[in-house]
């Protein structure tokens, strides 16, 4: 690992409870918070898993919102809001995946409400100050400590219903937290290690759960590893293959772990002609250079590889690559229109990256 000339580590003050049955001590941590009306938050797809942890959680209920939607839209948001105030709660309890989170986030962000947050798949945004929302075909990303969730609860059981398809494909957006970090600009040794950590974690246990969904020791080994993404991600500044996925996801409405698991590969080997060394750990991981490494990975374990198959044209890619390189996050190397345009043609084809 090359250690920084200097750096600033901001610390990880979020509470982790990590285990197996631990979604029974939500209770618990919202009495710890000096809370007692939770608003349980969830997708409508998991509407019977929050309604459920309501009961459980009795007199401490506020009721549930089921309304939560990909890249968090603000009208889903001021919905949820009336419920919040309707329902007189004093804090959320998200229980679900990324798009669940969000909307905690975004509640929280308005209110100053405490977060508790149950992730079902391994988004990792539960472990940032990071809130992305979505509204008329944008999606703006902003950090806040307000936004940050006050406890997290990972309980492994949880995740052994996931299906396959959304095992690896959120599973590859939590690398993606993880090799971000390793190029970020405000990049620290902690954060570093935590990342290698984290792509270590996954890439040891996601072909193990592509042939055994259900294994036991690969889940809880991949909701570690999906923690520590998270922290990566929540300790540094975004850069080039966030912004790429948020333009595509705010502008196209593209299914968020589908959009970063096909970009992963494209936007580190970007990035590797400009930063080899600090990208060379993902090289030595997966056995090539970082980004054909990461594409020959994905491809292994059967992640979507083609932006095609998402639905968009090559008209969105020309659009895309505009809006990207219109407002870049800082970068390692420079985020151009026409190499962007080039990395989206490849990520359109599914083409594996030249380095």
């Amino acid at each position: 690992m090359k250690l920084a000339d200097s750096f600033v580590f901001p610390g990880i003050p979020a509470r982790v409870v990590f285990g197996f049955g631990t979604m029974a001590q939500t209770g618990v941590e919202v009495e710890r918070l000096g809370r007692s009306r939770a608003l349980v938050l969830s997708t409508p797809q998991q509407e019977a898993q929050a309604r459920a942890l309501s009961d459980d959680l009795g007199g401490a209920s506020a009721g549930v919102f089921a309304g939560a939607a990909m890249h968090t839209p603000t009208d889903v948001t001021e919905k949820a809001l009336q419920a919040f105030a309707d329902a007189r709660a004093d804090c959320v309890v998200s229980l679900g995946g990324g798009s669940t989170t969000g909307l905690g986030k975004a509640i929280a962000t308005r209110t100053g409400a405490d977060q508790v947050v149950i992730p079902t798949t391994y988004a990792g945004s539960e472990m940032t100050d990071i809130l992305g929302e979505t509204a008329q075909g944008r999606k703006v990303t902003r950090r806040d400590p307000s936004i940050l969730p006050e406890t997290v609860i990972y309980d492994v059981d949880l995740t052994l219903s996931l299906p396959k398809a959304m095992t690896v494909t959120s599973a590859l957006n939590s690398v993606a937290h993880a090799a971000e970090a390793l190029y970020a600009t405000d990049r620290n040794p902690v954060m570093s290690l935590v990342s290698m950590e984290a792509v270590r974690a996954f890439k040891d246990a996601l072909p193990v759960l592509v042939c055994d969904p259900q294994d036991r020791d690969a889940r809880k080994l991949a909701a570690y590893g999906a923690w520590l993404g998270g922290v990566a991600l929540g300790g540094v500044s975004m850069a080039l293959h966030h912004k790429i996925c948020h333009t595509l996801g705010g502008a196209f409405n593209t299914p968020h772990a589908d959009t970063h698991s096909i970009m992963l590969p494209h936007t580190i080997g970007y990035n590797a002609q400009a930063v080899p060394d600090l990208l060379a750990p993902l090289g030595e991981i997966f056995g090539a250079t970082p980004g054909r490494g990461l594409f020959a990975f994905a491809e292994a374990v059967g992640a979507p590889m083609r932006l095609r198959d998402l639905g968009l044209t090559e008209d969105d890619l020309d659009k895309a690559a505009g809006m990207a390189a219109e407002h870049p996050y800082a970068n390692p190397r420079p985020v151009e229109r026409d190499a962007i345009r080039s990395l989206l043609q490849d990520a359109f084809e599914g083409r594996s990256p030249q380095v």
